[in-house]
């Protein structure tokens, strides 16, 4: 057998341990990019299975071609099973991380569909204006002690003063949302959050809400 017979040989030999799965010499041929021509795949072929290197079985007039599965080392059983065990926690690992990523993408699409501190702290300004001017409002209404007012006077300045209560109680949920939305993301306590951008509470002035 001439050098370029067993070059060709020991490619067909090692393509097939590698694959190890059955083909037929036409197979081999395309798959090798037709570097090697089809006789001498064949060739190659009849001679490996000669060696007892690779084994043969027709199927009607086609030959199909594997590797001796004698040639490879047998496996270990307790090994096998140490994988098995190794495979099933690697896929319950995946899953754990497929639901924390899923998780942490939500989370991120909450926080950009939400205002950013610089929007939320301007939102907060807006609103405490709002505030301050509906409270001098209600401190200047329920302070008013001139002259005797009607009783339709009366119902109307209660009735603003309801309304007024209302806002009131509305914005101030309103900046709260805003003041919790930010602390999600602030490393400090809402305390210090407060004092550094010079929000007031209700509770700290000593106001309370009227009931409705």
């Amino acid at each position: 057998m001439s050098k370029k017979d067993l070059e060709a040989m020991e490619r067909v030999r090692l393509y097939m341990e590698q694959q190890n799965r059955p083909y037929s010499v036409n197979d081999i041929f395309m798959n090798l990019h037709k570097d090697i021509g089809k006789t001498a795949v064949q060739k190659a072929l009849d001679q490996l299975v000669s060696d007892g290197i690779l084994r043969e079985k027709s199927y009607g007039k086609q030959k199909v071609y594997v590797y001796d599965q004698s040639h490879f080392p047998s496996f270990d059983e307790g090994k096998l099973k140490e994988m098995d065990a190794e495979i099933a926690q690697l896929n319950e690992s995946i899953k754990e991380n497929d639901k924390l990523c899923s998780e942490v993408e939500a989370k991120l699409r909450g926080l950009n569909s939400s205002l950013t501190t610089e929007e939320a702290m301007k939102k907060i300004a807006e609103l405490e204006k709002e505030i301050s001017t509906l409270q001098d409002k209600l401190t200047s209404l329920q302070s008013t002690t001139t002259g005797l007012i009607s009783k339709e006077e009366k119902d109307k300045i209660a009735s603003e003063s309801e309304n007024m209560n209302k806002v009131w109680r509305k914005r101030k949920r309103m900046a709260m949302d805003i003041l919790d939305a930010i602390l999600e993301g602030y490393p400090k306590p809402k305390k210090v959050l407060f004092e550094e951008i010079g929000v007031e509470t209700d509770e700290d002035v000593g106001v309370v809400l009227k009931k409705t």
